[in-house]
């Protein structure tokens, strides 16, 4: 009896664990596949980055004063701030959980 898959979704991280499996751990990505557990595994590597990235960028953001005071003050200022603590969150993440 074969198990069958999630319907839900995979995502940005979901996606990037899928490709980086069938790209770099090709033994891993076949079992999963043969065992159909690959997009639950998906899934939760999605939910584990996805509150991963929720965490350190309330963090990162906080310690480095980007708040709402910010934002109403200097707009751009805000935004490339949080663009830049974004970038550094997901390189984090990828580092991680997703490419290990």
């Amino acid at each position: 009896m074969a198990n069958k898959e999630p319907e839900e979704a995979l995502t940005k991280y979901g996606l990037m664990r899928k490709e980086f499996l069938k790209e770099h751990r090709r033994g891993i990505y076949t079992g999963m596949m043969l065992e159909g557990t690959l997009k639950e595994h998906c899934l939760t590597i999605q939910q584990q980055a996805e509150e991963l990235m929720d965490v350190l960028i309330k963090q990162m953001s906080r310690e480095q004063g980007v708040d709402e005071k910010l934002k109403a003050l200097d707009q751009m200022k805000w935004v490339r701030m949080m663009n830049i603590i974004r970038a550094s969150a997901e390189e984090m993440v990828c580092n991680e959980i997703i490419y290990i």
